[in-house]
């Protein structure tokens, strides 16, 4: 196999761990007005992800990074024609993680609302555009002879890159509600239990419609497969959702975000940016990447490096295992722990 095809892989895997880690991050800061009652549930809600959100946007670093340093012109031509959405998304991330960090600094009500505002816009906004990034990636964008985005922003708006959208939004947040189930104990985890229930039949009609219409659009057998079993995973979630199996329904919701996740990845393949104007200016694995030594190297780094960093956030889940409950946060006139 080439390493081109190699760090393809690669990069949908981290994309796959990305969606599987952060969406359920992404769910909980969504529900944060939803399942959170009064202060002392926010808290709570914010705390179950309070060790982990922080590593979990690790995944979206390297993400980026194999991508600058495998396919440079997949990088630059994404983050150039792309500039407005995904400085939205940074501008978002940036704010819900200050929001963590200072929401318990100070005790005052109106004060801990405007960071949560922050927390909730700042959760929603990436998990909606996340979707309509690579809805637009897979559909193929406007692209001229020099391999440069030549469309608008209102281009990228188009109704099945939209539909991605809302597909990662329901998505994200069904996880984020299994997780704050299974994560959580009383009066919040049944609550949590009942939203996810509530939620999966929307989920259901959005995220089929979109893996649909890919399969339809694209008539690829492998990313048709995986998009079938992405949906039966997602039905498998709604199932377990119901019969409150908090753990079977986190691992369902999980695997519908990895299998969906590589189906547009196989989608795409050997394409890395499909040009709607003439498919000759498409980037594809070959025109997009980087010299074969380049690509040795990260290989061997990737090798060295990545069963250490997996084992350490392996670790990290394993010592943060334990459900919490409203009695573990203090009163409001004390500070709350908010996520390091």
């Amino acid at each position: 196999m080439e390493l081109t095809t190699v760090w393809f892989a690669l990069i949908a895997i981290l994309w796959a761990g990305y969606f599987l880690l952060e969406g359920f991050d992404f769910g909980v800061g969504i529900l944060l007005p939803v399942l959170g009652r009064d202060d002392r549930e926010r808290r709570l809600l914010i705390n179950t992800i309070g060790p982990v959100w922080d590593g979990n946007e690790v995944w979206l670093l390297v993400a980026g990074g194999a991508t600058f340093a495998a396919f440079p012109e997949w990088y630059a031509t994404l983050f150039s024609g792309f500039y407005l959405p995904l400085l939205i998304i940074l501008v978002a991330l940036i704010l819900r993680g200050v929001a963590f960090e200072y929401r318990g600094k100070v005790d005052d009500a109106k004060w801990r609302h405007r960071w949560d505002l922050c927390i909730i816009g700042g959760s929603a906004v990436p998990a909606l555009l996340w979707g309509v990034a690579f809805g637009n990636i897979v559909r193929g964008v406007r692209l001229d002879a020099d391999h440069e985005y030549v469309g608008t922003f209102l281009d990228l708006l188009n109704p099945y890159a939209l539909l991605g959208g809302l597909t990662t939004l329901t998505l994200f947040t069904l996880h984020g509600a299994v997780f704050l189930a299974l994560k959580t104990d009383g009066d919040v985890r049944h609550r949590a239990g009942r939203l996810a229930a509530t939620l999966g039949l929307p989920a259901v009609v959005v995220a089929g419609g979109f893996l649909l219409w890919t399969a339809l659009a694209h008539r690829d057998v492998g990313g048709a497969v995986l998009s079938g079993l992405a949906a039966l995973a997602l039905v498998g979630a709604v199932i377990a959702a119901r019969l409150r199996r908090e753990g079977w329904a986190f691992l369902a919701t999980g695997t519908t975000l990895v299998l969906a996740t590589f189906a547009l990845f196989v989608t795409l393949f050997p394409d890395v940016m499909p040009s709607t104007v003439d498919p000759a200016n498409s980037l594809t694995v070959h025109n997009a990447s980087s010299t074969p030594y380049t690509l040795r190297v990260m290989t061997w780094v990737a090798l060295a490096f990545t069963p250490i960093v997996l084992g350490y956030q392996g670790w990290t889940y394993w010592v943060f295992r334990k459900r919490l409950t409203v009695e573990h946060i203090p009163p409001a006139a004390v500070p709350a722990r908010e996520p390091a």
